[in-house]
């Protein structure tokens, strides 16, 4: 039975069902990723930033005689983001290649039309069962990436020393854990205002916010969410403006692998090793502040050259392809029998 879904009020029972046939879905698809843990999943479900809203369904396993609670086999939500739905679907291993992911895509895809959206995206793993799901139904591939992974045992931390203070003069490089500063959020959002300009192709399924009132809400729905974010600024010291920045999050639900977000140097501070520097500096950082963290996995566009070369140097390895698939609403819905 597929229903709709509100993780606010579901029972604990219930979130753990999801967390297990989660981590079940990763062992088959991505058996070296680290499985993911129960704190603050409710919230990461739950929370989302001002001006969206998210609408998930599960489908359930009626319980056996004697067993308490239906057992989750199934998940998928759509997140209606700006002018696009963005959805995730889930399927048990167990119970795959039966018409439940396509039943599941269908309410997510019928919903996303009701709600007047014209497109869905979707991010696929390279390599697992997903790509061939989506392309079936007429989901094309608007973007590629490579997901790396950093294993924080390899690294070799004098190196690293080095790198951290391989900056040009004139620049200073600062660490804040859980944020900038309120006085330099509107000069972190004018440095990450640069990614306005690069068309890449890239459908922000993900995207940066570079407006400092939307940057404020972003950091804050991340904490909301157990997501704690880490960011090291490079600033130009006669100036004061930031002239790069990374972003890393370590989340609760799987802390000890970090996320990668943003790493951006400003055009006319190109050069200088800022991006190698600040990367540096972060790694040397969560180093300590997260003494639980093992792994960083980054994600960047194969076109992106520079940055893949400073991921490289810092130990990173390539591991996977990552995709942005997108298709039409109308279409797909029409396609999927969805229309009642």
């Amino acid at each position: 039975m597929v229903r709709e879904w509100d993780p606010r009020t579901a029972s604990s029972d219930a979130i753990e069902s999801l967390l297990h046939t989660f981590n079940a879905a990763l062992a088959a698809d991505l058996p070296d990723d680290p499985p993911w843990q129960a704190s603050s999943l409710r919230e990461y479900l739950v929370e989302v930033m001002p001006g969206s809203r998210r609408i998930a369904w599960i489908a359930e396993k009626e319980p056996e005689p004697q067993q308490v609670g239906c057992r989750i086999l199934g998940y998928v939500h759509v997140l209606l983001l700006g002018d696009i739905g963005v959805i995730e679907v889930l399927v048990h291993p167990e119970v795959r290649r039966q018409g439940l992911g396509r039943q599941l895509l269908a309410t997510a895809a019928r919903r996303a039309y009701q709600e007047g959206f014209s497109a869905l995206g979707v991010e696929v793993v390279g390599g697992t069962p997903a790509v061939s799901f989506y392309e079936a139904l007429g989901f094309d591939r608007e973007f590629l990436e490579t997901r790396s992974v950093l294993q924080l045992s390899s690294v070799d931390w004098p190196a690293l020393e080095k790198m951290a203070g391989g900056i040009g003069d004139g620049y200073r490089v600062e660490f804040y854990p859980g944020g900038p500063p309120d006085p330099l959020v509107e000069a972190y959002a004018r440095a990450k205002a640069e990614l306005r300009d690069v068309d890449d192709g890239d459908l922000d399924l993900r995207p940066s916010s570079v407006d400092p009132e939307r940057l404020r809400d972003s950091l804050d729905c991340l904490h909301r969410r157990g997501m704690k974010p880490y960011i090291v600024l490079a600033i130009e010291e006669s100036s004061g403006v930031v002239a790069g920045l990374t972003e890393v999050v370590v989340p609760a639900q799987h802390p000890t692998r970090a996320d990668q977000y943003d790493t951006i140097v400003v055009r006319q501070h190109r050069g200088h090793g800022i991006d190698r520097a600040i990367k540096a500096r972060m790694l040397l950082e969560l180093r300590s502040a997260e003494p639980e963290l093992a792994e960083v996995q980054t994600w960047n566009a194969q076109s992106n050259e520079a940055m893949i070369q400073v991921n490289a140097e810092l130990g990173f390895q390539p591991d996977r392809d990552w995709c942005e698939y997108a298709a039409d609403v109308a279409v797909l819905v029409h396609h999927l029998g969805a229309t009642r």
